[in-house]
């Protein structure tokens, strides 16, 4: 799978997601105080894209089902570049939210449009093999774009917001690999032996479907699709939560230094990309996908719970890799159920749903456990923080165990 340039490249525009809000984090503080803004409202400038992206993937992905992903994929980079640069030049608080809330928007369109696309290159056998690598992508890139774009901005704030034209140069390389994918689906699945990819099927014309929507529609009222994608926003929002309140918990408790406070948050990006290339694989083989989920759940909440009773970096940062090891094993395992609810046509719509839902999940869940915090304080954070992560693994475990889907039919 690595030697096909086409996987190489939709993983390159998937980290994309990442770098919207990562790059500009580091460089938050010399923002405020270069520009004079109150650092309660900034902050939002950080995370306001994560509600536009939620808003904008469904609807971006029932527009790439309808027209066609490429159509989607290469405005969106387009704009991302666009409007991702464009913060450079704003010296006021409301037009830089602006160019954030329309970068969230692209954000949408190219997440939207990529995932379709994994999903049409590959059968449900490969896919799940592949959303991990996506997983891996994503972890990485929360490693390396915050490194980066603070690198880049320590020779001048307004430098980072260059990363974003990145989009330009991937845009020119998806029309020139990616027009097969759509051009010639069913032809591309006819000759991809000799390539060895494995491509997803369609459906046989003489299957009588509803219309696009309705099927759509259909799809997001099955018990299990409501299940998986509030699992999946249940998941992001609380991985989210730790993103916020570790770093606080490390300052307040063992006054940890900047460096150590991205190691510890760079350790969990490095156990979720280990086990996400190598383990959910075998995991899923040998336990089935209940019991890898369950076992990924129990993980999370393990590590959460015993985070505040640590007092040494050398055992908060394994403690650390073992949580992103869980977070790893549950997030490719759900998005891969997701992607085998669908048929290849709604494959973007679907993926793109659960994006979304994961997306609104990091949006809401630093605000709804502020009053957590304030009183109870951070131990009841990581306590109510794996509780909930707890409640989703019961809640898509019911889900599954009590409405298994029916099969999308296929030629064989």
């Amino acid at each position: 799978m690595w030697r096909d340039s086409r996987l190489q490249l939709l993983l390159a525009i998937g980290s994309l997601t990442v770098m919207a809000g990562a790059v500009l984090a580091p460089n938050l503080p010399e923002l405020i105080h270069q520009l004079h803004f109150e650092p309660g409202i900034a902050g939002t400038l950080v995370s306001l894209h994560f509600l536009t992206v939620a808003i904008s993937l469904p609807l971006l992905g029932i527009l790439a089902d309808s027209v066609g992903a490429l159509p989607v994929l290469v405005p969106s980079l387009i704009l991302y570049a666009v409007f991702g640069m464009a913060g450079a030049a704003m010296d006021s608080l409301v037009p830089l939210m602006i160019t954030r809330f329309l970068l969230g928007v692209a954000t949408g369109g190219l997440t939207a449009a990529s995932l379709g696309l994994v999903g049409k290159l590959y059968r449900a056998d490969a896919r799940s093999q592949v959303l991990a690598y996506v997983a891996s992508t994503i972890s990485l890139a929360n490693i390396v774009y915050p490194l980066l774009g603070g690198w880049v901005g320590s020779f001048h704030w307004q430098w980072a917001f260059y990363l974003y034209g990145v989009g330009l140069p991937l845009a020119a390389l998806s029309l020139l690999l990616l027009r097969r994918v759509e051009a010639g689906h069913a032809a591309s699945n006819a000759g991809s032996s000799a390539s060895g990819v494995e491509m997803a099927e369609e459906l046989p014309p003489d299957v009588a479907i509803a219309p696009l929507r309705s099927n759509l529609f259909l799809l997001l009222r099955h018990p299990q699709t409501l299940g998986l994608l509030l699992a999946l926003g249940l998941t992001s929002g609380t991985v989210y939560t730790t993103i916020v309140y570790v770093p606080l918990y490390l300052r307040t408790t063992l006054a940890a230094s900047t460096v150590i406070i991205g190691g510890v948050l760079a350790s969990k990006a490095v156990g979720a990309t280990l086990i996400s290339a190598f383990g959910v694989r075998p995991i899923a083989k040998a336990w089935g996908n209940l019991g890898a989920i369950a076992l990924g759940y129990g993980v999370m909440a393990a590590a959460l719970i015993t985070i505040p009773h640590l007092h040494q970096i050398e055992l908060i940062l394994p403690t650390a890799i073992l949580f992103g090891m869980g977070f790893g094993i549950v997030v490719p395992s759900l998005y891969g159920l997701l992607a085998d609810q669908a048929p290849v046509q709604l494959q973007s719509s679907i993926l793109a749903a659960g994006t979304g839902s994961g997306f609104l999940g990091q949006f809401l869940f630093p605000i709804l456990f502020a009053p957590v915090f304030v009183h109870v304080g951070i131990t009841g954070v990581f306590y109510t923080a794996a509780t909930v992560a707890l409640g989703a693994g019961a809640l898509i475990i019911a889900s599954l165990s009590q409405h298994r889907p029916k099969p999308w039919p296929s030629k064989r």
